[in-house]
């Protein structure tokens, strides 16, 4: 059975199964809502039914609260019709965003690459094309793992066929617990994609800082190969903060890259070097090494941060302090279930994207 779903401002209808979510359905017709997590966690895709019914018993009380949902409002990453449906989103138009259907494609693992002690590239040769904004990301679909995991794409947009996904072993993890100690070359997985909404605003003038910690260099290496790709002529500065020198991978690549491109500066930094990493570049934490090479300015540029919330939480306060608001930053934020345990984290002064 299949109910017809309107979706206001935007004026258009679809067809969604009653066992497919609103968000996975306008995803696959290639038209775009806010959504962050896809787990009814973050409550970035809410909306207003103003006709018809849902079910969304799966949405966190935290994220929907109970007064939202006597007035009205679902999360459209969980709910699923049980009527014909009216919603009205809070769709922002963008001129340099990019929505591509969501799709299916079958993969296969062609290679594992050691990374880090902590984190590890997994390539996926797809069995199409895909299309996708740098900055994307991809749900993982995984042998026995009910739900899917979100990884970020690391390969540039012009690698079409196969994808590279970085991967950091997070302890307990059962997904990233499986792709570090089974997953092997051969393997076939599933993968549906894109979705997101972190992408470099191409047609703003501004020069542009990355800020990236962890694993959160997946976006920024996509997002930086793809403006050197394209001949992007605005600086582009890379701000990449790890703890030891080993977890510092990618690093001799970004020194090619700003070595080959006159307006790509590499700022990498170590937060607790060991005496056997030989580290001859700047210590501390990445954000007052950013301040110090900055000037402590930071006005007129756009900035995009990628890494772990108390990463993206003091980057803000550097941007804010250096004179850069919200209007220019950017931020790749995946919600888990403990982030959402952990509301004050989360900055009340932005969006997830």
């Amino acid at each position: 059975m299949s109910y017809e779903l309107t979706i206001e401002p935007l004026g258009e209808s679809l067809e969604v199964n009653d066992e497919q979510t609103m968000l996975d359905a306008a995803m696959r017709r290639g038209l775009y809502l806010p959504h962050a997590c896809c787990h009814g966690l973050c409550g970035t895709c809410k909306v207003q039914v103003l006709e018809g019914e849902v079910e969304d018993d799966d949405a966190s009380p935290f994220a929907l609260m109970e007064f939202e949902r006597e007035e009205g409002y679902t999360l459209a990453c969980v709910a699923k019709p049980l009527t014909d449906v009216i919603i009205e989103a809070d769709v922002e138009e963008d001129p340099d965003a990019v929505v591509e259907p969501v799709e299916d494609y079958d993969g296969t693992v062609v290679d594992i690459v050691d990374l880090s002690p902590t984190a590890k590239a997994v390539f996926i040769e797809l069995d199409r094309d895909i299309g996708f904004q740098a900055g994307k990301y991809v749900n993982l679909h995984l042998p026995d793992v009910e739900m899917p995991r979100a990884f970020s794409l690391a390969n540039a947009p012009s690698e079409t066929r196969t994808i590279e996904l970085n991967v950091r072993l997070v302890p307990g993890g059962e997904v990233t617990t499986y792709i570090h100690e089974k997953l092997q070359v051969g393997d076939k997985l599933r993968v549906s994609g894109p979705y997101g909404r972190f992408f470099v605003r191409k047609s703003a003038p501004e020069d542009i800082v990355f800020f990236a910690g962890g694993t959160g260099l997946s976006s920024p290496k996509a997002m930086i190969l793809d403006l050197l790709e394209s001949g992007d002529e605005r600086h582009i500065t890379l701000f990449y903060g790890q703890r030891h020198r080993a977890e510092l991978y990618y690093h001799e690549l970004l020194q090619e890259l700003a070595a080959q491109y006159a307006n790509f500066s590499y700022v990498p930094a170590l937060s607790e070097p060991r005496p056997e990493d030989d580290w001859n570049g700047a210590t501390g934490f990445i954000t007052d090494v950013a301040a110090e090479h900055m000037g402590g300015k930071f006005s007129g540029h756009k900035a995009y941060l990628c890494g772990p919330p108390p990463m993206i939480d003091a980057c803000l306060t550097t941007l804010m302090r250096g004179r850069l608001f919200e209007r220019d930053i950017y931020m790749e934020k995946f919600i888990t279930a403990a982030d959402a345990a952990q509301a004050s984290r989360k900055s009340p002064l932005f969006k997830a994207v």
